[in-house]
C-alpha cells in the first residue's frame, strides 16, 4: 500500500496543507486518473465508515483494533515520519483491498507513481539569459509539467541539445502526452548521449503508465547492468513477474 498518498489525501480532507500544497494536490489529481480514483474511493470509504460507527463506543473500539494494525504493519522507527489516524487506516486500507495493490499479503500490479521520480533540472546554473530555459526549469521543478512543455518547446527551436530534450520528454510522459513522450525518448535512445539509458527507462515508465505490462517489461530487458538506477529495473522486473 502506498502509505504516503493515502496520508496526503488525510491531509487534504483535514485541511492540514499549505495553500501552494493543496494546489499542487488538486492539480495532481485533476492530472492523473488513477491518483483521482484512489481518492475518490478513499473518500466513499471514510463515508462509509463514519455512516457505520456512528457511536463513540464503536468508534473508539475499531480505532484501537486499527492502531494495533497500524503498529504492527509500519515501522514507527522512521524519523518524522507521519503516521495516519486509525480512522484514515481504515479507508486506506479498504481502497488498497479496492484497487488490488499489495496488503496484507495480496499481490498487486505494480504502479507507476511507485516508479515515477522526476530529477530536478539544473539548467540556469550554466546559462542566466535564456529566459524561457529559467521558466522551463522552475516550471519543471515546481512540478508544474504543463507550463514547462511550451517553454522547452520554444528552447529546442534553437538549441536542441540531449539534457534540454530529456526533461522535455520528462515533461509529456507526465501530461500524458504518450506519443510525444515516446518519439523524443526514442531519439535520445538512438544516439550516445548521457540521457540514452534513461530515455530507455523513461519508455517502460510510458508502458507502465498506460498499464501495459508486457511491452513494459521487454523494454525493461534490454537496459543495460551499468544503468544507474538498475537497482529500481530489477525491482520493477520482479514484481511484474
Amino acid at each position: 500500500m502506498n502509505e504516503e498518498r493515502y496520508i496526503q489525501f488525510e491531509q487534504y480532507l483535514q485541511e492540514e496543507m499549505t495553500v501552494e500544497e493543496r494546489k499542487n494536490f488538486e492539480k495532481q489529481v485533476s492530472e492523473d486518473e488513477e491518483i483521482a480514483a484512489e481518492f475518490s474511493a478513499f473518500k466513499e470509504v471514510l463515508a462509509q465508515l463514519d455512516n457505520k460507527f456512528r457511536y463513540d463506543e464503536e468508534r473508539k473500539t475499531f480505532s484501537k483494533n486499527l492502531s494495533d494494525i497500524s503498529d504492527k504493519y509500519f515501522n514507527k522507527e522512521r524519523p518524522k515520519r507521519v503516521l495516519m489516524r486509525p480512522w484514515y487506516f481504515a479507508a486506506a486500507a479498504s481502497v488498497a483491498i479496492l484497487f488490488g495493490l499489495f496488503f496484507f499479503g495480496y499481490n498487486q500490479n505494480p504502479s507507476f507513481n511507485d516508479y515515477n521520480h522526476p530529477e530536478q533540472a539544473h539548467f540556469t546554473e550554466r546559462s542566466n539569459t535564456n529566459v524561457n530555459l529559467i521558466q522551463a526549469e522552475k516550471a519543471f521543478n515546481d512540478s508544474k509539467f504543463k507550463e514547462a512543455v511550451p517553454f522547452f518547446e520554444a528552447v529546442l527551436k534553437n538549441n536542441k541539445t540531449a539534457e534540454i530534450q530529456y526533461y522535455y520528454g520528462v515533461s509529456l510522459l507526465q501530461i500524458n502526452e504518450y506519443i510525444k513522450a515516446e518519439t523524443v525518448f526514442n531519439e535520445l535512445k538512438s544516439g550516445t548521449s548521457l540521457y540514452r539509458e534513461k530515455s530507455v527507462w523513461n519508455l517502460a515508465l510510458i508502458k507502465l503508465k498506460q498499464k501495459d505490462y508486457k511491452g513494459c517489461k521487454q523494454i525493461l530487458q534490454t537496459i543495460s547492468q551499468d544503468f544507474e538506477y538498475y537497482d529500481e529495473v530489477q525491482e520493477l522486473l520482479r514484481a511484474l513477474e
